[in-house]
């Protein structure tokens, strides 16, 4: 039975990869055809925790919230449905689901899971699917030294069109280790009418209300000032109270040219964190998993490709 709506919501015993997981990710992503919300729980996702210090806890996160998109986005590309939204949300026990989220036609458990369920989804139809015994256990790493634990003020850039996981490990990531606002510089239209197949990219307005919708729901605590950008700089070229940057291993060039524009005009060094799971190329999981993202085209140029071959189709 294949459902509209549904919530995966799993409790994680600790930061390592949830290999466990991976059988009902699956299963939820194979019976959802328009919105799979993946919840997982764990204090660690408690800044008040001690062990919580986002920073150091950067590259646990990082494979976590990888692992459960490329399972999710695997399935969708598999089922062609590109367009399907999945969202993956960190909590701490006591957080509650954010208000965006409307009760789902089901909540999907999984077995031996008995953490309690927020109140708005305890009359949702539920199903309980089995823990994955199959998958060997990967260990947490130690955490990496840095500090302090958050930043205030966190910033990044990217265009975002047709919002996909790739895009939201960024994203979450970025939010995951600012304590007070996150800058997030979406690429105006201007700069993209020479993209592969512009036609169908979003406008800038509904590209900037995509991220604002996702980073609300991922942590609402945050101040998101989400602006338009016409060169690689955005407000890092000229916001002095910008603490930290968040790139990926394909934009380094780009965080380079930052860091040099900020020196000459005498701004405060940026500390930059770099994502290396965020494209179908590179990757620090183990070989299995980076085989498996390989093969999974978190691309906005693919999710551009498949909507005009659709659209050759006639199919909607």
């Amino acid at each position: 039975m294949a459902f509209s709506t549904a919530v995966l919501y799993a409790s994680l015993p600790s930061l390592s990869v949830p290999q466990f997981l991976a059988s009902a990710i699956v299963h939820a992503a194979q019976h959802t055809t328009t919105r799979l919300v993946i919840v997982l729980l764990s204090p660690f996702f408690d800044a008040t925790h001690p062990d919580a210090a986002p920073t150091a806890r950067w590259n646990d996160v990082q494979q976590v919230l990888t692992f459960v998109y490329v399972q999710a986005t695997k399935v969708s590309q598999d089922m062609d449905r590109l367009l399907m939204q999945v969202d993956v949300l960190l909590q701490a026990p006591l957080d509650p689901l954010p208000e965006s989220l409307e009760a789902p036609d089901v909540v999907f458990r999984v077995e031996g899971d008995d953490s309690s369920l927020p109140a708005r989804l305890v009359s949702v139809l539920q199903e309980r699917l089995p823990r994955d015994t199959s998958q060997p256990l990967m260990v947490e790493s130690a955490p990496t030294p840095a500090a302090p634990p958050r930043l205030p003020v966190i910033a990044l850039g990217g265009t975002f069109d047709h919002l996909h996981a790739g895009h939201k490990i960024l994203l979450s990531m970025a939010a995951w280790i600012a304590s007070s606002k996150l800058i997030v510089g979406v690429t105006d239209d201007a700069l993209l009418t020479r993209k592969a197949h512009a036609a169908v990219l979003e406008p800038l307005a509904q590209r900037t209300a995509a991220v604002r919708a996702f980073l609300t729901a991922f942590r609402p605590t945050l101040v998101y000032d989400i602006v338009p950008i016409n060169d690689v700089y955005g407000p890092t070229g000229w916001d002095p109270d910008i603490q930290g940057l968040v790139v990926s291993k394909e934009t380094a060039d780009g965080a380079a040219a930052i860091a040099t524009h900020r020196a000459e005009h005498a701004l405060p060094a940026l500390q930059t964190f770099t994502i290396d799971v965020i494209s179908a190329t590179e990757t620090n999981l183990s070989d299995a998993d980076t085989a498996l993202l390989k093969q999974t085209k978190m691309s906005s140029t693919y999710i551009r490709e498949w909507i005009v071959a659709k659209a050759k189709e006639g199919k909607p």
